[in-house]
């Protein structure tokens, strides 16, 4: 499933000639943390309750003139949903905003929406886990760390390799994985050299490792 397919049409962006006081109130009316501000279809970032805060005296300011950040924090439509779901991590971000062929803007995907294609994909009800891993291209070895996870009695359901784009010998591999339980498998991969720097638990007990890896997406969800 692409970022195209999980396109919120409920929640609309702002523009630079939009004011704070707008802004604040779609911040309040839509529930959310961050909404996308874009010009003429450009993608210019995402505004935050924060980003008011120096505003809020002048309503009436515009958002061009209010600094706010995001502007890295995006996928291109024809990207796996798991590369959507590591952007919010990494970025602790609830909205990932969507870009086409020419880097115009088209819409947002939720955390939610995310989720929810997880848990549409074949495999995916009962107790199952995502994990994230950073690796050298020369260390990955989908059957090495395929039998690192067997060996604790899971087995993998899918995997996902994309290129790490601020270091570009480096990968991010996401695993779906057919437990909810991830504590061995961390320590065992762990052990052997693999960074994990995100996982998600589908079981209702959340661990307190996967509350300080995932803190930013828990606040989404009320397992």
């Amino acid at each position: 499933m692409l970022a195209e397919d999980l396109l919120n049409q409920m929640i609309p962006p702002l523009k630079v000639s939009d004011s704070a006081g707008k802004a604040a109130r779609w911040l309040e009316e839509f529930h959310v943390d961050q909404l996308p501000v874009v010009q003429n279809r450009e993608y210019r970032g995402m505004v935050t309750e924060a980003d008011l805060i120096d505003v809020a005296a002048d309503p009436d300011q515009l958002l061009s003139t209010v600094p706010f950040g995001f502007a890295d924090v995006h996928v291109q439509r024809d990207q796996h949903f798991y590369t959507v779901m590591e952007m919010a991590i990494r970025n602790k971000v609830q909205l990932v905003p969507v870009l086409g062929e020419e880097s115009e803007y088209i819409g947002v995907v939720t955390v939610g929406d995310t989720l929810a294609a997880f848990g549409q994909l074949p495999g995916a009800a009962g107790d199952n886990g995502i994990l994230v891993l950073a690796m050298d291209e020369r260390d990955y070895s989908l059957s090495q760390i395929s039998r690192y996870v067997e060996e604790n009695n899971a087995k993998i359901l899918s995997a996902h390799v994309a290129q790490d784009e601020l270091e570009p010998h480096r990968i991010r591999l996401t695993l779906k994985i057919n437990t909810g339980s991830m504590g061995r498998i961390v320590a065992t991969l762990e052990r052997f050299g693999y960074v994990i720097t995100a996982q998600f638990s589908g079981s209702s007990e959340i661990t307190e490792s996967d509350q300080e890896r995932l803190d930013s997406l828990m606040r989404y969800l009320s397992f």
